[in-house]
């Protein structure tokens, strides 16, 4: 008789939509003596359908958060989207919402996005390498601060690779996350981390790589049966996982993704 196995389950953020007046004000009210601004309230929303559907290593934020951080930096113009002195990581911004939400799972990630996706225009270093060395030593800072308060680690995402920020900031507790890689951008990222998270359609490009690269861990993007079939053919099955992202509709959206992560034996 075929066994059923269940995969784990990660998420790599959310990116949770604007609520309406009347839904924001209840919330407002259900958290009264905490920091329940817009940024909490998604903040809340990208997490709490993860803990509904049992996510097994859920993640909180997202692009979305983008906001949150230039609001930690210094040396930024007033629109927060030009450089204009010397950026550091100075806010309480981030931390504070490590410290409302940590309690609410241990090791609990955070999702933000990577230093290149904050879409932020140089009119002071005048040198490229100088601004990512100072991007890099803020988002160090960052996350160690985060970290203090109970975060477990985190999720940057990109828009494209940028390899001089995997040099500097890639190490266990950071992860870089391409939602839509292409075989390339895979064997960039597996020169600085073990863990890889591909869609369906790279996974053949992985069956190529795993003897060269050591992959620790395959996350498979929204897997379908096929899909962890074709993974089961190359890789452990301890060492899949099924992976998240959500776009829309994230109150159904983690509750299929766990209902896919199975395989029969």
């Amino acid at each position: 008789m075929a066994k059923i196995v269940t995969l784990p389950t990660r998420a790599f953020g959310a990116e949770p939509g604007l609520p309406d007046i009347a839904a924001l004000v209840g919330w407002v009210a259900d958290h009264r003596g905490t920091k329940a601004d817009l940024m909490a309230y998604r903040l809340d929303a990208s997490l709490t359908p993860q803990l509904d559907a049992g996510i097994t290593a859920p993640c909180a934020g997202g692009l979305f958060l983008r906001e949150r951080v230039l609001g930690d930096l210094t040396g930024l113009n007033e629109e927060r989207n030009v450089v204009t002195g010397e950026i550091a990581f100075e806010g309480t911004g981030l931390a504070a919402d490590a410290a409302m939400l940590s309690p609410r799972k241990k090791d609990l990630w955070f999702s933000l996005p990577a230093p290149h996706a904050l879409g932020i225009t140089d009119a002071y270093y005048g040198d490229e390498d100088e601004l990512q060395e100072a991007f890099a030593a803020a988002c160090r800072r960052m996350m160690r601060e985060m970290r203090d308060a109970g975060i477990g680690g985190h999720v940057l995402i990109c828009t494209h690779i940028v390899e001089s920020e995997l040099a500097a900031l890639a190490q266990k507790k950071v992860f870089f996350f391409l939602p839509e890689a292409s075989g390339k951008d895979l064997e960039t990222l597996l020169e600085y981390q073990r863990v890889v998270a591909v869609r369906p359609s790279l996974l053949e490009e992985v069956s190529r790589l795993i003897d060269e690269y050591d992959i620790s861990r395959l996350i498979i993007m929204d897997p379908d049966d096929k899909a962890i079939k074709t993974a089961l053919a190359f890789c452990d099955p301890d060492r899949i996982s099924a992976g998240g992202y959500c776009t829309t509709s994230c109150d159904t959206y983690w509750q299929a993704l766990a209902a896919s992560a199975v395989y029969r034996k």
